[in-house]
């Protein structure tokens, strides 16, 4: 890859204030191949830096292959990470084993591949390493809106890991190394499949759609554009101000049901959200989840009948962070990209955002709606 230059010095600016014009960057994604990896890819390169992506999954999107440096690695294999490090300035960690996985791969890819990417990151003398965790380690909270000062609890394994590897964070930042990081409400929009594809697909066969509990909770979102525009506020304003833990999410969102019935109403069947029984369907839920028949995992079905937000003033006010979409826009965009691009995935399925998730016994549960 060419030589990186810089042509502007970072000298505490306002907030969401970037330097002018912004200096080139050599970047590493971790976890470039994923849902918010390949979003990244884009959104950097768009502005003219260099990217290397490092992911176990192999980096297959057409458009971008031929524009980075693509490892092929895991991150718990330390010559992976130190050679996808080679020569760059900015770390932006997305790599996670995602809730489907074994719990044994959450906890060594979540924990050890993060301290691996820190531990490199520090000895190489990466500017900052931007970790991407997630407001899942809030667990199940008695309270909102949520602040970076709560009190933080993981659920299952996931929610564990993710915790412990923010502990780890800060003991690199003790060390020197600039370590912001960004816990993101679900987001979703261009690649997102995951647990939203199972929604969108009883919405485009003209499927009305069960919501566990009344809907009438508020549970934010976010489109991965703007949480791209965060990520980019962290790797180019002043170290000091970003050196810290920001919440990002949705500045505009309604009711579970209102939101999602957004998208009913874009798909155009006539079709409604249906209230169901919070108590007997989460109890089912953990059944069909116990004998796999569900994938639907505990954190999802016992948090959807919750209120779920964050405040995001802390990275207004210190990021200057505007968000672009409400909860509404982000899910009728991600359901476009999914009709525009029905074909490229109809019949794969997975565990990862990128793939639609087995419906399992649910798909059966869809013919009643």
């Amino acid at each position: 890859m060419p030589e990186s230059s810089s042509s502007a010095t970072l000298t505490a600016p306002e907030a969401g204030a970037l330097p002018d014009p912004v200096p080139s960057r050599r970047f590493l994604i971790t976890g470039g191949a994923g849902f918010l990896g390949i979003n990244l890819v884009r959104h950097l390169r768009a502005r003219g830096h260099e990217v290397t992506s490092l992911d176990i999954v192999p980096f297959d999107y057409p458009d971008m292959k031929d524009q980075i440096r693509v490892i092929d690695g895991d991150i718990r294999d330390r010559a992976a990470v130190e050679r996808a490090m080679e020569g760059v300035d900015h770390v932006i960690h997305t790599a996670a084993a995602l809730p489907l996985y074994k719990p044994e791969d959450i906890l060594s890819t979540d924990i050890e591949g993060t301290k691996n990417i820190l531990d490199v990151a520090l000895e190489r003398g990466v500017d900052r390493m931007i970790h991407v965790s997630t407001t899942a380690v809030y667990g199940i909270p008695d309270h909102h809106p949520l602040l970076e000062t709560d009190r933080v609890r993981g659920v299952g394994p996931y929610g564990v890991a993710k915790v412990r590897a923010e502990e780890i964070c800060r003991e690199y930042r003790e060390k020197g190394l600039c370590v912001p990081i960004i816990r993101p409400k679900s987001f979703i929009g261009p690649e997102r499949l995951g647990v939203f594809a199972l929604f969108y697909d009883w919405a485009k066969d003209g499927r009305g759609f069960p919501m566990i509990g009344n809907g009438k909770n508020r549970y934010q979102l976010l489109d991965v554009e703007d949480l791209c525009d965060a990520i980019y506020l962290c790797a180019f304003l002043d170290r000091d101000r970003v050196n810290d833990v920001f919440n990002i999410g949705a500045k505009e969102f309604a009711t579970m049901r209102e939101d999602y019935q957004a998208v009913l109403d874009r798909a155009g069947f006539g079709k409604k959200i249906v209230a169901t029984p919070a108590g007997p369907i989460i109890w089912t839920l953990r059944i069909l989840e116990a004998m796999k028949l569900s994938p639907l995992y505990k954190w999802v079905y016992e948090t959807a009948c919750e209120d779920s937000f964050v405040s995001t003033e802390k990275a207004e006010r210190v990021l200057g962070f505007v968000p672009k979409y409400s909860n509404q826009d982000a899910l009728i965009r991600n359901y476009e990209w999914y009709l525009a691009n029905l074909d490229k995935f109809r019949n794969s399925s997975g565990v990862s955002h990128r793939v639609p998730w087995k419906q399992g016994i649910l798909g059966i549960a869809k013919l009643f709606f």
